[in-house]
């Protein structure tokens, strides 16, 4: 059994009523509690790791292989015979999006610590480390009546920059999420459509921007395509929200699951190691499958784990961007839960 995590700012605002002033409060805490100790870690212009869409021509030079060939000077080229291309000074202001999937199995984890109350924490703590230095954020959120009914998103939130426009959007994740049904027959049909949520990003989502897909990734199939889509057009980063216990059962007895999403239920004995067994050969056989699908539409991923620290989470994505700054054109990485902190700048 694992140990049981620490009360979060997270789990103490979720524990009450989804007004504004709950907001407020766990905004507060978190800026607090998690920003404040992240500008003591990050030492330097963080800021640098954010790319803007503003361009300024600075210099030029020979092309390396990394190179992106829609930079290439044509006419340099030509003269030198040999390519260069265009360097640019990149505007650092920028536009990001957060693509949230709220359905009913971000609502697994413990109390104060499930899926979803890492969602509004990270979501939380990065919307205001953009806003506040006049960046934009906006947001759409799926998973509620409207995409359970097959009519696409719940909201799409514009991009804004004031504290105000985070606070509205952490007050709308803090509304209750929308119980299960009592039975699969209330709900046939209802599985989460994540492609729903990337073709919504699609279709909103036009300037080149950064891209944050908040997920399980726990769909139908059909998302890989639009998510791939998504990653040719912007700089997308899946979030991918994990529990311990999707992977490996602990030996307690029998035990009852219930689907959150359709409302089926059964009763499982954990005491038979052969079916935990089981159970852990094909959380792993989805997993891989998953990360291969991942990689494939050219996503960075970042891992956040109901038992991770939201701090060591966001400097896990500092160092990601780092390595994108870096590697520009390299392929897709990944930053699990037990990768190394990035050295400070």
């Amino acid at each position: 059994m694992r140990n049981t995590p620490q009360p979060s700012p997270v789990a103490l605002a979720q524990a009450l009523p989804a007004q504004p002033a709950q907001a407020d409060r766990l905004l507060r805490e978190l800026e607090w509690k998690v920003i404040r100790r992240l500008d003591g870690l990050l030492q330097g212009d963080y800021r640098t790791l954010l790319r803007g869409t503003g361009l300024d021509l600075a210099d030029l030079r020979e092309y390396q292989p990394h190179d992106d060939v829609r930079h290439i000077d044509w006419n340099v080229t030509a003269r030198l015979s040999t390519p260069h291309v265009r360097v640019f000074t990149e505007d650092r202001e920028m536009t990001a999006w957060f693509l949230l999937d709220l359905s009913p199995s971000i609502s697994f984890g413990p109390p104060g610590h499930a899926k979803r109350d890492i969602l509004t924490g990270f979501v939380a703590v990065l919307s205001r480390l953009l806003t506040r230095h006049g960046n934009r954020v906006g947001a759409l959120l799926y998973g509620g009546a409207s995409s359970q009914a097959g009519r696409g998103v719940d909201a799409v939130l514009p991009p804004r920059s004031s504290r105000a426009h985070v606070l509205h959007l952490l007050h709308r994740l803090l509304e209750p999420a929308a119980p299960a049904p009592a039975s699969p027959r209330a709900q046939q049909g209802a599985a989460t459509e994540l492609h729903r949520l990337l073709q919504a990003g699609l279709a909103n989502v036009r300037r080149r921007s950064a891209v944050f897909v908040v997920s399980d990734f726990i769909s139908a199939p059909g998302w890989e395509k639009p998510l791939a889509q998504l990653a040719q057009r912007h700089d997308v980063v899946a979030v991918r929200l994990v529990d311990p216990l999707e992977m490996e059962l602990p030996d307690v007895g029998l035990l009852l699951l219930r689907d959150a999403e359709s409302g089926e239920q059964l009763q499982v004995d954990t005491h038979d190691a052969g079916f935990r067994r089981r159970f852990a050969r094909l959380a792993a056989e989805r997993e891989g499958a998953l990360r291969t699908s991942l990689a494939r539409a050219g996503a960075d991923t970042l891992e956040l784990s109901t038992d991770d620290d939201l701090v060591d989470a966001l400097l896990r994505y500092m160092d990601l961007r780092q390595r994108h700054v870096r590697m520009p054109r390299a392929a897709p990485r990944s930053a699990t839960a037990d990768a190394a902190l990035p050295a400070q700048a």
